[in-house]
């Protein structure tokens, strides 16, 4: 009886032990789901900021599309600005009488015909067009006109001359010499010149001799401007 009443005894704590020893484990247990989020937690954190990486590599580029956008503004700005410098190239009013001198270049005689360019420089401090023919009459000494009108020559194409200030257009004034047509003649004082699309007119020296002013071949023609001096 003793020996079993000492068996019982033993086993019972042997129980104990492995009552406590099991409770042990289940407190480690419990802890365990505690670390467990936490670990979850730590590990989220680097792949959410891996993802806020990757947006902020997004708003990264986000700020270069930007800048992109920018730049093609700056194009954009560019180009209107060089479409604003065309635009006014192209629209640039007509020169008008009082920012224009005139002169007659010299003689280019050919085929019995005398050939003088006239020739309109722009003076004035903007760029200016002119276009098509000149008005051209001579006159004498008092200002009253010599012969008849000048004729256009046909077959003319007018085209837009632009002129930076200090730059010419010229048109011819063309006529038979009277030695060999025959025509009456008269000396001018003076040729009066009207820019294309102008009424005010300039006032040039004539200082080569006679023209025809009446009779066969007593035509003086015009032709349309051009880029240059005509010489």
């Amino acid at each position: 009886m003793a020996h079993t009443s000492q068996s019982l005894r033993r086993g019972a704590a042997l129980l104990a032990s492995t009552v406590a020893a099991l409770g042990l484990l289940t407190a480690c247990g419990n802890d365990s789901p505690g670390k467990s989020p936490e670990s979850v937690s730590g590990t989220a954190a680097p792949a959410t900021g891996g993802s806020a990486g990757s947006d902020t590599s997004d708003t990264g580029s986000a700020p270069s599309g930007k800048n992109t956008t920018s730049s093609s503004s700056q194009s954009t700005g560019s180009a209107t600005s060089g479409s604003g410098t065309t635009t006014s190239a192209a629209s640039s009013t007509r020169c008008h009488t009082s920012e224009l001198s005139a002169s007659v270049g010299g003689n280019n005689p050919g085929a019995g015909q005398e050939n003088f360019p006239i020739v309109l420089t722009n003076k004035s401090g903007r760029t200016c067009t002119v276009r098509g023919f000149p008005g051209a009459a001579f006159v004498n000494a008092s200002g009253a006109q010599l012969g008849p009108d000048p004729v256009r020559e046909s077959g003319s194409s007018p085209a837009t001359v632009t002129l930076k200030p200090g730059q010419s257009a010229w048109a011819g004034l063309t006529f038979s010499n009277p030695e060999i047509s025959g025509a009456k003649t008269a000396t001018p004082a003076a040729l009066v010149v009207t820019p294309p699309d102008e009424r005010d007119p300039l006032k040039v020296t004539w200082k080569n001799g006679a023209v025809p002013v009446s009779g066969n071949s007593s035509s003086v023609r015009l032709t349309v401007f051009s880029a240059g001096t005509g010489v």
